[in-house]
Order: structure tokens, then sequence, then C-alpha cells
């Protein structure tokens, strides 16, 4: 750690363990720029610091927050990025003494969600998700927030979560935010598992949705079922961790002195990761379920399906059968009359008294034999 380090934090008492102080008047807070729903924000910097869960300044900048943060011996820094430059990153990395991996991690987006502790500070990465109503779908973003002895740092990938939100209810609730930085992670993993919420009630209603249209028989079911099951995995790896995570902040809770009241706070947020985590584990059973189901209700159409073509292959066999019985029936006497209508010279049946006789008799029994052979084959 460098000197101006030592000499900012050697200046006052960690935040973690803080002494309470008159508080300063509030200033009027600074509203946060607003960002489309579904827009990929520029680089954005808020900063606030507070003392006593009070705001007391708003920098503008980077550098004029490290320097009144320097100034004000038992504030906290609550710093907010979105896609930061790497300038802006680096820039943190040299005043708070952040971790060079943390800060690599928090550059890019898609890490998993996790929490590491570098020294005093702790590091921790969230997966937020939002369920878009329109298109009918998961939107995840990626958060990465830093937590020292008197600073917090969020950087956000995504549209998701509102920490803006979550800087105004601090702020509305000063008590709590005058436990620290331990205070602020807590809304922030509260809000992040609150956001949880929805997304689930939306994908409840697309499960309920698809088990209709899977016995309804609608061909596209197969499409979706297989597209909210890619959602469920995404959001089976955002939720998963945050049980493993939260349990290793409460089994610190004695070790770094937690506060009372943020100890309950946390316990209730694991408790609702734990439902929701099950419910997408449901999830993902149920839609493993359904696309079997699927399956089977389509292996039966086309089992039918074949079986009606075979029938009517079938069908169609015995009147060929028929027809091709009642041809060769109808071209014996053909083809005795065929003989007997070349009009030879030399026909010793020309001249008998009983050739026309026998021709008839000839054709009828031909085409009785034949008749009485295809009938006993169930050909006619």
């Amino acid at each position: 750690m460098s000197e101006r380090d030592n000499g900012r934090n050697g200046g006052r008492r960690s935040v973690w363990r803080r002494t309470p102080a008159p508080a300063p008047p509030p200033l009027a807070q600074a509203p946060e720029p607003a960002v489309a729903d579904g827009a990929e924000p520029a680089s954005v910097v808020q900063a606030a610091l507070y003392r006593d869960g009070v705001r007391v300044s708003s920098p503008a900048t980077l550098a004029e927050t490290y320097r009144e943060l320097r100034e004000r011996p038992r504030g906290m820094a609550w710093i907010g990025l979105a896609r930061p430059t790497a300038t802006d990153l680096r820039s943190l990395e040299a005043e708070f003494g952040l971790h060079q991996l943390a800060v690599e991690d928090a550059m890019e987006a898609h890490q998993r969600p996790k929490l590491e502790r570098y020294g005093d500070t702790l590091f921790v990465v969230l997966r937020a998700a939002r369920y878009l109503d329109a298109p009918e779908e998961v939107d995840f973003g990626e958060l990465h927030v830093f937590v020292g002895p008197d600073f917090v740092i969020t950087v956000r990938h995504g549209a998701a979560p509102d920490l803006s939100a979550v800087r105004r209810r601090m702020e509305d609730s000063p008590d709590l935010l005058g436990l620290g930085p331990e205070a602020v992670l807590y809304a922030i993993l509260d809000a992040v598992v609150d956001g949880y919420a929805p997304v689930v009630c939306g994908v409840q209603n697309d499960i309920d949705e698809i088990e209709t249209e899977v016995f309804r028989g609608d061909p596209e079911v197969s499409r979706r079922i297989y597209e909210l099951s890619r959602e469920m995995v995404e959001f089976q790896r955002a939720t998963r961790p945050l049980v493993g995570m939260l349990h290793g902040l409460m089994a610190g809770f004695a070790k770094y002195e937690t506060d009372e009241e943020l100890q309950r706070y946390l316990r209730d947020v694991a408790d609702h990761v734990t439902h929701i985590s099950e419910r997408v584990d449901g999830f993902r059973q149920a839609l493993t379920e359904i696309l079997t189901v699927n399956a089977t209700l389509v292996s039966q159409q086309q089992n039918a399906e074949m079986r009606a073509l075979a029938e009517a292959g079938f069908e169609q066999n015995e009147e060929v059968k028929k027809i091709s019985s009642w041809a060769a029936i109808l071209f014996a006497p053909t083809l005795v009359g065929t003989i007997y209508g070349m009009n030879f010279t030399h026909m010793p049946e020309l001249s008998w008294s009983f050739g026309y006789p026998f021709a008839i008799g000839l054709m009828g029994v031909v085409c009785l034999t034949l008749y009485v052979i295809f009938k006993k084959r169930d050909w006619l």
C-alpha cells in the first residue's frame, strides 16, 4: 500500500467499526442520469460522500472524490460506474489499492458470481436479471462491487440492476446507511435478489403457457421450451452461487464484528436467495419434463399419421388387387375371342360343329377358375 493510502486509512477509523459523530447538514442530491430500457450506457460516474448516513458531498469527478474523501476523517465514498473505461478503473486501483486481478475482472463482463477478499477489500460479482414482457425473455446484467473500509465502488455492465433506486433507498434510511460499506453491500444484494422475483413470476407464466401449447399441439412450442431452458441455465448460474456467497458472509459475522441489524438483513436475503434458487431448479426440472412430454406427444402424433398412411396404403392395395383380379378374369375370354377372330383358313375348330360352344365354355371355365382363385386369396 502506498504512503497516500496509509495516510488516508491511518487518519480515521475503519467504517466497519465506526464511531458516531455529529452529522453535518445534508446536501441536495444530484439526480442520476436515466438509462433507456435495454440501452447500453456509456461510461458514467456517480459519486457521493457520506458521513453518519447523510450525503455531505456530490463530487463531479473521481479526482474530486479522492480529494474530499481524504479531507473527511470519517467519511464514506460511494462511487458508481456504468461500463467504465480502463482509465477510470486504473485510477480507482491506484487510489484505493484495489487488487489488480479484481480490477481486470471488473473491466470485462461474463464473470461468474463470486465473493473474494483481498486484504481489507471485498470483491463481489453479481448477476442481475430482469424479465422483459414484450419479447417474454430474461435479460441479464452484471455487477462488480468493491467494498473497502471507507468506500464502495460499483461497476455495472448492462441495464440491471437500477442502483439509483438503491442509493435513494439507503439515503432515505440514514440509520442503515450509517452502518457503513457493509450496509451498502447488503442493499445491493437485496436489490439484486428482489429483482429475481419478477423474473420468477414471468417464467412461471411462460411455463403455464407452454404446458397449454404442448397439449394443444402447437408446432412452435419445442423451440420456445428450448429457449426458456437456456435462460433457466443462465438464471441458475446467477442464483446458485449466491447461496454459498451469503453463507460465506454470514460465517464472517463474528470475525469482522458485523452489526447485528445487518446480520438479520443478510440472513433475510440469504433466505430469499435459497427460495429463488429452489424455484429455478424446479423450473429446469419442469421444463425437462415438459420437453419429454412434448416429444412423446409428437411421437404419438407421428405414429398416428404413419398408421393413417399405412391404412390408406392398405386400402389402395385392396382396390388395386380387385381391379387386377377383374382385369385377369376379363382377359381370358378376350384372349380366346382374339384367337378365334384371326380368320385363318386352316383352323380345325372352324369346321367343327361344337367349336362355338367349346369356345364359350372355355371362356366360362377360365373366368370361373380365376374368380375362385382370387376369391380364396381375398382379392375379391
